[in-house]
């Protein structure tokens, strides 16, 4: 094997490594969001547990964040806007992905 195969190979384990802890700070940014927007429904633990699993679940219908963002908006709908649930998306996804980066 070559020296540029070594390094094409290095950049690809690299590449999908990157992207299996974006999908997972994504799938953990939406849990956080379901339990916040839980949390402003007025759910608590198991009602809570249950609704951010739908948030998480949300995520599969399409690509993008689209679908998060209109499910939690819907859902919310008199309790916040929809650019108040982008700017936590944007603050839960810097948490989730500092929480996969350290293992918890």
């Amino acid at each position: 094997m070559s020296t540029f195969d070594k390094r094409e190979e290095g950049f690809e384990k690299k590449f999908a490594l990157d992207e299996e802890q974006k999908f997972k700070a994504e799938a953990r940014r939406n849990k956080l969001l379901g339990l916040w927007a839980a949390e402003k429904l007025g759910k608590a633990g198991d009602d809570a547990a249950a609704y951010a699993k739908e948030v998480v679940s949300a995520d599969f219908e399409e690509a993008g964040d689209a679908d998060v963002l209109r499910k939690v908006a819907k859902d919310l709908a008199g309790k916040a806007t929809e650019q108040e649930i982008r700017v936590k998306m944007d603050e839960l996804i810097a948490i989730a992905a500092a929480q996969i980066k350290a293992g918890t």
